[in-house]
Protein backbone atom coordinates (compact mmCIF):
# COMPACT_ATOMS: atom_id res chain seq x y z
CA UNK A 1 0.00 0.00 0.00
CA UNK A 2 1.13 3.32 -1.07
CA UNK A 3 0.85 6.61 1.35
CA UNK A 4 -2.12 8.60 -0.89
CA UNK A 5 -0.58 12.08 -1.77
CA UNK A 6 -2.46 15.00 -3.03
CA UNK A 7 -3.72 14.29 -6.27
CA UNK A 8 -1.30 17.09 -8.27
CA UNK A 9 1.53 15.87 -6.58
CA UNK A 10 1.02 12.41 -8.31
CA UNK A 11 0.97 13.60 -11.73
CA UNK A 12 4.11 12.96 -14.52
CA UNK A 13 6.36 15.72 -15.65
CA UNK A 14 5.56 14.95 -19.20
CA UNK A 15 5.05 17.37 -21.97
CA UNK A 16 1.72 18.46 -24.24
CA UNK A 17 1.36 17.83 -27.80
CA UNK A 18 1.27 21.05 -29.98
CA UNK A 19 -2.08 22.00 -32.09
CA UNK A 20 -2.42 25.00 -34.45
CA UNK A 21 -3.78 27.96 -32.34
CA UNK A 22 -6.48 28.73 -33.81
CA UNK A 23 -8.51 28.39 -30.66
CA UNK A 24 -8.08 31.22 -27.59
CA UNK A 25 -8.95 30.92 -23.83
CA UNK A 26 -9.75 33.99 -21.52
CA UNK A 27 -9.51 33.72 -18.12
CA UNK A 28 -11.00 37.30 -16.35
CA UNK A 29 -10.04 37.43 -12.78
CA UNK A 30 -11.64 39.55 -9.65
CA UNK A 31 -9.57 38.42 -6.83
CA UNK A 32 -10.11 40.24 -3.40
CA UNK A 33 -6.60 41.16 -1.79
CA UNK A 34 -4.52 40.39 -5.07
CA UNK A 35 -1.94 42.99 -4.46
CA UNK A 36 -1.85 45.76 -7.53
CA UNK A 37 0.75 44.89 -10.18
CA UNK A 38 1.33 41.43 -8.66
CA UNK A 39 2.14 39.11 -11.49
CA UNK A 40 -0.84 36.32 -12.48
CA UNK A 41 0.32 33.82 -14.67
CA UNK A 42 -0.90 30.25 -15.74
CA UNK A 43 1.42 26.98 -15.48
CA UNK A 44 1.29 23.28 -17.05
CA UNK A 45 0.73 21.29 -13.98
CA UNK A 46 2.88 18.58 -15.98
CA UNK A 47 5.85 20.99 -17.08
CA UNK A 48 5.74 23.75 -14.26
CA UNK A 49 8.44 25.93 -15.99
CA UNK A 50 5.91 26.33 -18.88
CA UNK A 51 4.18 30.06 -18.66
CA UNK A 52 1.14 29.64 -20.62
CA UNK A 53 0.01 33.11 -20.40
CA UNK A 54 0.37 35.81 -17.82
CA UNK A 55 -0.72 39.31 -16.79
CA UNK A 56 -0.31 41.82 -14.27
CA UNK A 57 -3.12 42.52 -11.57
CA UNK A 58 -5.32 45.78 -10.94
CA UNK A 59 -7.05 46.04 -8.24
CA UNK A 60 -7.62 42.74 -8.04
CA UNK A 61 -8.35 42.42 -11.85
CA UNK A 62 -6.52 40.45 -14.38
CA UNK A 63 -7.22 38.97 -17.76
CA UNK A 64 -5.05 35.90 -19.40
CA UNK A 65 -5.11 35.16 -23.00
CA UNK A 66 -3.52 32.07 -24.84
CA UNK A 67 -3.76 28.82 -26.05
CA UNK A 68 -3.98 25.57 -24.84
CA UNK A 69 -3.51 21.82 -27.04
CA UNK A 70 -6.76 20.54 -25.43
CA UNK A 71 -8.12 20.05 -21.96
CA UNK A 72 -5.60 19.80 -19.41
CA UNK A 73 -4.64 20.53 -15.61
CA UNK A 74 -3.18 23.98 -15.21
CA UNK A 75 -2.34 25.97 -11.72
CA UNK A 76 -3.02 29.53 -11.35
CA UNK A 77 -0.57 31.64 -9.95
CA UNK A 78 -2.10 34.57 -8.00
CA UNK A 79 1.20 37.02 -7.71
CA UNK A 80 3.15 34.15 -5.16
CA UNK A 81 4.34 30.86 -5.51
CA UNK A 82 2.29 29.94 -2.09
CA UNK A 83 -1.06 31.26 -3.91
CA UNK A 84 -1.75 28.55 -6.61
CA UNK A 85 -5.03 27.14 -7.86
CA UNK A 86 -5.48 24.29 -10.37
CA UNK A 87 -7.51 24.93 -12.95
CA UNK A 88 -8.95 22.34 -15.35
CA UNK A 89 -9.34 24.23 -18.67
CA UNK A 90 -9.28 24.20 -22.45
CA UNK A 91 -9.80 26.96 -24.81
CA UNK A 92 -12.93 28.44 -22.82
CA UNK A 93 -14.10 31.96 -21.68
CA UNK A 94 -13.79 31.39 -17.93
CA UNK A 95 -14.05 33.83 -15.12
CA UNK A 96 -12.41 33.17 -11.77
CA UNK A 97 -13.19 35.22 -8.45
CA UNK A 98 -12.75 35.38 -4.62
CA UNK A 99 -10.44 35.52 -2.00
CA UNK A 100 -6.55 35.29 -2.35
CA UNK A 101 -7.22 34.23 1.25
CA UNK A 102 -9.21 31.13 0.76
CA UNK A 103 -7.94 29.82 -2.32
CA UNK A 104 -10.23 26.64 -1.94
CA UNK A 105 -12.74 28.89 -1.93
CA UNK A 106 -12.43 30.01 -5.81
CA UNK A 107 -14.89 30.10 -7.99
CA UNK A 108 -14.23 29.62 -11.80
CA UNK A 109 -16.84 29.66 -14.09
CA UNK A 110 -17.18 29.14 -18.19
CA UNK A 111 -15.22 25.63 -18.24
CA UNK A 112 -16.84 22.73 -18.51
CA UNK A 113 -14.02 20.27 -18.07
CA UNK A 114 -13.15 22.60 -14.91
CA UNK A 115 -16.35 21.94 -13.42
CA UNK A 116 -15.94 18.08 -14.02
CA UNK A 117 -12.55 18.50 -12.20
CA UNK A 118 -14.47 20.13 -8.93
CA UNK A 119 -17.26 17.63 -9.19
CA UNK A 120 -13.94 14.80 -8.85
CA UNK A 121 -12.41 16.41 -5.76
CA UNK A 122 -15.79 16.65 -3.94
CA UNK A 123 -16.98 12.90 -4.78
CA UNK A 124 -13.64 11.70 -4.49
CA UNK A 125 -11.27 13.22 -1.73
CA UNK A 126 -13.38 11.95 1.58
CA UNK A 127 -11.88 8.80 -0.16
CA UNK A 128 -8.79 9.81 0.23
CA UNK A 129 -8.56 11.47 3.42
CA UNK A 130 -10.14 7.84 4.41
CA UNK A 131 -7.21 5.86 2.88
CA UNK A 132 -4.36 8.71 4.00
CA UNK A 133 -5.82 7.73 7.84
CA UNK A 134 -5.51 4.01 6.95
CA UNK A 135 -2.02 4.18 5.80
CA UNK A 136 -0.48 6.40 8.92
CA UNK A 137 -1.98 3.94 11.22
CA UNK A 138 -0.64 1.04 9.22
CA UNK A 139 2.84 2.92 9.28
CA UNK A 140 2.84 3.42 13.12
CA UNK A 141 3.81 1.05 16.03
CA UNK A 142 0.08 0.09 17.04
CA UNK A 143 -0.72 -0.32 13.54
CA UNK A 144 1.96 -3.27 13.07
CA UNK A 145 0.08 -5.18 15.42
CA UNK A 146 -3.51 -5.22 13.52
CA UNK A 147 -2.03 -4.95 10.22
CA UNK A 148 -4.13 -7.66 8.45
CA UNK A 149 -7.29 -5.85 10.13
CA UNK A 150 -5.85 -2.51 8.39
CA UNK A 151 -5.23 -4.28 5.10
CA UNK A 152 -8.84 -5.77 4.79
CA UNK A 153 -10.23 -1.99 5.74
CA UNK A 154 -7.52 -0.79 2.88
CA UNK A 155 -9.38 -2.87 0.28
CA UNK A 156 -12.73 -2.13 1.47
CA UNK A 157 -12.28 1.19 0.35
CA UNK A 158 -9.70 1.33 -1.84
CA UNK A 159 -13.02 -1.15 -3.49
CA UNK A 160 -15.60 1.54 -2.96
CA UNK A 161 -13.61 4.03 -4.39
CA UNK A 162 -13.02 1.88 -7.53
CA UNK A 163 -16.99 1.78 -7.57
CA UNK A 164 -17.12 5.36 -7.53
CA UNK A 165 -14.45 5.40 -10.58
CA UNK A 166 -16.96 3.28 -12.55
CA UNK A 167 -20.09 5.42 -11.98
CA UNK A 168 -17.80 9.01 -12.82
CA UNK A 169 -16.21 7.47 -16.05
CA UNK A 170 -19.79 6.27 -17.17
CA UNK A 171 -21.48 9.41 -16.50
CA UNK A 172 -18.41 11.33 -18.28
CA UNK A 173 -16.78 8.99 -21.15
CA UNK A 174 -16.46 12.67 -23.27
CA UNK A 175 -14.88 14.51 -20.23
CA UNK A 176 -10.77 14.59 -20.13
CA UNK A 177 -11.11 14.37 -16.68
CA UNK A 178 -12.00 10.73 -16.87
CA UNK A 179 -8.86 9.76 -18.01
CA UNK A 180 -7.23 11.82 -15.37
CA UNK A 181 -9.05 10.73 -12.77
CA UNK A 182 -8.20 6.64 -14.10
CA UNK A 183 -4.14 8.36 -13.43
CA UNK A 184 -4.77 9.78 -9.94
CA UNK A 185 -6.83 5.98 -9.03
CA UNK A 186 -4.61 3.93 -11.22
CA UNK A 187 -2.29 2.28 -7.80
CA UNK A 188 -5.18 1.58 -5.90
CA UNK A 189 -6.28 -1.64 -8.29
CA UNK A 190 -4.36 -4.30 -10.09
CA UNK A 191 -7.07 -5.06 -12.06
CA UNK A 192 -6.22 -4.34 -15.38
CA UNK A 193 -9.06 -5.31 -17.20
CA UNK A 194 -11.45 -3.34 -15.66
CA UNK A 195 -9.39 -0.18 -16.06
CA UNK A 196 -9.11 -1.24 -20.16
CA UNK A 197 -12.98 -1.55 -19.67
CA UNK A 198 -12.95 2.40 -18.27
CA UNK A 199 -10.42 3.13 -21.02
CA UNK A 200 -12.28 1.40 -24.32
CA UNK A 201 -15.80 3.60 -22.79
CA UNK A 202 -14.09 7.03 -23.31
CA UNK A 203 -14.91 9.37 -26.57
CA UNK A 204 -11.98 8.62 -29.27
CA UNK A 205 -10.58 12.04 -28.70
CA UNK A 206 -10.35 11.52 -25.37
CA UNK A 207 -8.54 8.51 -25.52
CA UNK A 208 -5.92 10.01 -27.61
CA UNK A 209 -5.57 13.16 -25.19
CA UNK A 210 -2.46 13.11 -22.68
CA UNK A 211 -4.10 11.91 -19.87
CA UNK A 212 -5.85 9.05 -22.31
CA UNK A 213 -2.67 8.35 -23.91
CA UNK A 214 -0.88 8.40 -20.38
CA UNK A 215 -2.97 5.71 -18.70
CA UNK A 216 -3.33 3.61 -21.48
CA UNK A 217 0.59 3.58 -21.72
CA UNK A 218 0.34 2.24 -18.39
CA UNK A 219 -2.14 -0.09 -19.13
CA UNK A 220 -0.11 -1.73 -21.46
CA UNK A 221 2.43 -2.30 -19.57
CA UNK A 222 0.54 -3.34 -16.45
CA UNK A 223 -0.97 -6.01 -18.68
CA UNK A 224 2.00 -8.24 -18.96
CA UNK A 225 1.41 -10.64 -15.75
CA UNK A 226 -1.66 -9.32 -15.35
CA UNK A 227 -4.83 -11.57 -14.27
CA UNK A 228 -6.31 -13.08 -16.84
CA UNK A 229 -3.23 -13.32 -19.49
CA UNK A 230 -1.96 -15.98 -20.43
CA UNK A 231 1.50 -16.21 -17.93
CA UNK A 232 5.07 -16.46 -19.71
CA UNK A 233 6.94 -19.60 -20.28
CA UNK A 234 10.29 -19.90 -19.54
CA UNK A 235 12.81 -21.89 -18.24
CA UNK A 236 15.88 -21.71 -15.74
CA UNK A 237 18.03 -24.15 -13.84
CA UNK A 238 17.30 -25.96 -10.36
CA UNK A 239 19.37 -26.70 -7.42
CA UNK A 240 21.11 -29.31 -10.03
CA UNK A 241 21.23 -27.62 -12.29
CA UNK A 242 18.48 -29.21 -14.30
CA UNK A 243 16.49 -27.48 -17.33
CA UNK A 244 12.94 -26.69 -15.62
CA UNK A 245 10.24 -25.24 -17.74
CA UNK A 246 6.90 -23.09 -16.19
CA UNK A 247 5.38 -24.96 -19.04
CA UNK A 248 6.01 -28.46 -17.82
CA UNK A 249 3.74 -27.92 -14.87
CA UNK A 250 0.76 -26.78 -16.90
CA UNK A 251 -2.26 -29.24 -15.45
CA UNK A 252 -1.36 -28.31 -12.29
CA UNK A 253 -2.36 -25.16 -10.24
CA UNK A 254 1.58 -23.14 -9.57
CA UNK A 255 2.60 -20.63 -7.41
CA UNK A 256 4.53 -19.04 -9.31
CA UNK A 257 6.99 -17.37 -6.58
CA UNK A 258 9.72 -14.54 -6.91
CA UNK A 259 12.05 -14.30 -4.08
CA UNK A 260 15.43 -14.53 -2.79
CA UNK A 261 17.69 -15.50 0.33
CA UNK A 262 18.91 -11.70 1.25
CA UNK A 263 15.07 -10.69 1.07
CA UNK A 264 13.85 -10.01 4.98
CA UNK A 265 10.03 -9.84 3.68
CA UNK A 266 10.30 -12.83 1.17
CA UNK A 267 11.54 -14.95 4.38
CA UNK A 268 9.20 -13.99 6.73
CA UNK A 269 6.44 -14.86 4.37
CA UNK A 270 7.98 -18.14 3.37
CA UNK A 271 6.27 -20.01 6.70
CA UNK A 272 3.28 -19.49 5.29
CA UNK A 273 3.77 -20.52 1.28
CA UNK A 274 5.24 -23.83 3.04
CA UNK A 275 2.02 -24.22 4.96
CA UNK A 276 -0.08 -23.87 2.11
CA UNK A 277 2.02 -26.11 0.08
CA UNK A 278 1.42 -28.85 2.64
CA UNK A 279 -2.36 -28.08 2.92
CA UNK A 280 -2.89 -28.35 -0.73
CA UNK A 281 0.05 -30.23 -2.42
CA UNK A 282 -2.68 -32.91 -2.62
CA UNK A 283 -5.14 -31.17 -4.63
CA UNK A 284 -3.29 -30.65 -8.08
CA UNK A 285 -1.14 -27.49 -6.56
CA UNK A 286 2.26 -27.46 -6.29
CA UNK A 287 5.47 -23.89 -5.86
CA UNK A 288 7.73 -22.84 -8.78
CA UNK A 289 10.29 -20.56 -6.93
CA UNK A 290 12.19 -18.29 -8.74
CA UNK A 291 15.56 -16.77 -6.70
CA UNK A 292 16.73 -13.81 -7.20
CA UNK A 293 20.18 -14.51 -5.52
CA UNK A 294 23.37 -13.98 -7.29
CA UNK A 295 25.34 -16.68 -5.16
CA UNK A 296 24.46 -20.22 -5.07
CA UNK A 297 25.38 -20.92 -1.83
CA UNK A 298 23.59 -18.78 0.24
CA UNK A 299 20.00 -19.66 -2.01
CA UNK A 300 20.56 -23.15 -1.34
CA UNK A 301 20.84 -22.60 2.23
CA UNK A 302 17.83 -20.49 2.69
CA UNK A 303 16.15 -23.47 0.87
CA UNK A 304 17.25 -26.19 3.57
CA UNK A 305 17.14 -23.60 6.63
CA UNK A 306 13.16 -22.40 5.24
CA UNK A 307 12.45 -26.19 4.69
CA UNK A 308 10.95 -24.87 0.78
CA UNK A 309 10.36 -28.56 -0.48
CA UNK A 310 9.52 -27.21 -4.22
CA UNK A 311 10.64 -27.31 -7.20
CA UNK A 312 13.15 -24.04 -7.16
CA UNK A 313 15.06 -22.27 -10.34
CA UNK A 314 17.34 -19.22 -10.72
CA UNK A 315 19.81 -18.20 -13.39
CA UNK A 316 22.09 -16.04 -10.23
CA UNK A 317 21.80 -12.97 -12.15
CA UNK A 318 20.35 -10.72 -9.04
CA UNK A 319 17.69 -8.32 -10.18
CA UNK A 320 18.44 -9.47 -13.81
CA UNK A 321 16.93 -12.59 -13.53
CA UNK A 322 15.57 -13.52 -17.20
CA UNK A 323 12.09 -14.87 -15.95
CA UNK A 324 12.14 -11.90 -13.52
CA UNK A 325 12.21 -8.90 -16.24
CA UNK A 326 10.04 -11.10 -18.53
CA UNK A 327 7.31 -10.55 -15.95
CA UNK A 328 8.49 -6.97 -14.95
CA UNK A 329 9.18 -7.33 -11.14
CA UNK A 330 10.33 -4.79 -9.56
CA UNK A 331 9.60 -5.73 -5.59
CA UNK A 332 9.38 -8.88 -3.83
CA UNK A 333 7.95 -11.22 -2.81
CA UNK A 334 5.84 -11.49 -5.62
CA UNK A 335 3.70 -14.06 -6.89
CA UNK A 336 1.60 -15.27 -9.88
CA UNK A 337 -1.25 -18.08 -9.40
CA UNK A 338 -1.20 -19.74 -12.31
CA UNK A 339 -4.32 -22.34 -13.41
CA UNK A 340 -4.37 -26.10 -15.12
CA UNK A 341 -4.65 -24.10 -18.53
CA UNK A 342 -1.71 -21.76 -18.23
CA UNK A 343 -3.92 -18.58 -17.49
CA UNK A 344 -2.97 -16.41 -13.86
CA UNK A 345 -5.49 -16.11 -11.76
CA UNK A 346 -3.87 -14.44 -8.94
CA UNK A 347 -1.42 -12.19 -8.40
CA UNK A 348 0.71 -11.00 -5.18
CA UNK A 349 -1.20 -13.21 -2.91
CA UNK A 350 0.36 -13.45 0.64
CA UNK A 351 -0.83 -14.19 4.19
CA UNK A 352 -4.90 -15.02 4.54
CA UNK A 353 -5.55 -14.04 0.67
CA UNK A 354 -3.16 -16.55 -0.77
CA UNK A 355 -5.10 -19.28 1.61
CA UNK A 356 -8.72 -17.93 0.91
CA UNK A 357 -7.97 -17.87 -2.87
CA UNK A 358 -6.76 -21.59 -2.72
CA UNK A 359 -10.10 -22.40 -0.78
CA UNK A 360 -11.94 -20.46 -3.28
CA UNK A 361 -10.34 -22.58 -6.55
CA UNK A 362 -9.39 -26.04 -4.28
CA UNK A 363 -11.88 -26.52 -1.45
CA UNK A 364 -10.33 -26.73 1.81
CA UNK A 365 -12.45 -29.78 3.06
Amino acid sequence: MKRFCWVLGLMPLLSFGQEKKDTQFTITGDIKGLEDSALVFLTDVSNPTDTVAKAPARSGHFVLNGHVAEPNLFELNLGSAKTKAPLFMGNDNISVSGSQEDLKGLVAKGSPSNDDFVEFQKEFNPYFTRINGVMQLANSPEGMKVKDSLFKIYKRVADSTMNELDAFVANKRSSYVSPFVMVVLNQLSEDVGRQLKRYNSLAPEVQKGFYGQYIKGKLDEASIGAIGTDAMDFTQSDTSGRAISLSSFKGKYVLLDFWASWCGPCRMENPNVVSMYKKFKGKNFTVLGVSLDKSKEPWLKAIKDDGLAWTQVSDLKYWYNEAALKYHIQSIPQNFLIDPNGKIVGKNLRGPDLQAKLCELLGCN
